[in-house]
């Protein structure tokens, strides 16, 4: 089953969404540009939002 994402917010080119995962509620960010392989999931809201401010795009 995919996750159904919630509370979704765009900074930059990174989107920032929560989900439940096995009873727990996960953070993800995640770069939408071309050719950026950036993802990564995260405890707290907080941690995705400072991720996804200072990411900088490698492509």
């Amino acid at each position: 089953m995919t996750p159904r994402f919630r509370n979704v917010r765009r900074i930059g080119p990174v989107q920032v969404a929560s989900y439940l995962a096995r009873g727990r509620i996960r953070h993800l960010a995640a770069c939408t540009a071309p050719r950026c392989d950036f993802s990564a999931e995260y405890d707290s809201r907080a941690a995705a939002e400072l991720a996804a401010r200072t990411h900088r795009c490698s492509a």
